[in-house]
């Protein structure tokens, strides 16, 4: 909505359309074949495929670099096949996610368990795993660790998997030095971040090329 209602943007637009994708296929083939104009990606994506010198994509902003976690309730998650065998794990049911999804599954393989040794439940959300892990759906969660987390859960309980991932970062398909839109979605995403309702989300680091 904010996008549609920026005065940039709908003088050179008219009309913004929004692409879901539901897998990394599907952000590899948008970024591959430059079908978007505007994308909220990791950056190996786009360097992978040469976007930024095909279809001129540029950086816009970047969320932080992150790290990835087992959280239990009650005790420290062992990365070991003895302590995991059994356990209810709880994961994102988003195949590009790194913490609750490629990074836990990655741990799992290495230690030689799969769906059949230990139960995989999945989430929608980070939030939804979060309620499961409270309610008893689960043993354990891979996901995050956000300042939040303290009030809700011991960090004496969190077990990291990897120091860190890498934040999404948003790029603008900028095949001309088309500068007023570079400036104006920049200044939109900024907006959007300050008002967010979770700390991470907010906490975004703008690329230089525009002036307060």
């Amino acid at each position: 909505d904010r996008l549609c209602a920026n005065d940039v943007v709908k003088r050179q637009y008219g009309q913004v359309s929004v692409i879901i994708g539901q897998s990394d296929y599907d952000t590899y083939r948008y970024i591959n074949h430059g079908v978007v104009d505007l994308a909220l990606v990791k950056s190996n994506a786009v360097q992978a495929f040469g976007a930024d010198r095909i279809y001129g994509m540029t950086r816009l902003a970047s969320y932080p670099d992150y790290s990835a976690f087992f959280i239990a309730l009650r005790e420290r998650p062992t990365l070991s096949k003895e302590y995991l065998l059994g356990k209810r794990l709880g994961l994102l049911d988003y195949p590009s996610s790194r913490s609750g999804h490629i990074v836990p599954k990655t741990i799992i393989q290495n230690l030689g368990l799969s769906e059949s040794t230990i139960s995989m439940v999945y989430y929608n959300t980070h939030q939804e795993l979060r309620r499961a892990l409270l309610a008893g759906e689960v043993d354990i969660i891979s996901s995050y660790w956000a300042n939040e987390d303290n009030q809700t859960f011991s960090s004496s309980y969190a077990t990291p998997l990897q120091d860190s991932v890498s934040g999404m970062q948003w790029y603008l398909k900028m095949q001309m030095r088309n500068t007023d839109l570079y400036c104006a979605t920049q200044e939109t995403i900024l907006d959007i971040a300050r008002s967010h309702p979770r700390p991470y989300y907010q906490n975004i680091e703008i690329a230089e090329g525009c002036s307060e």
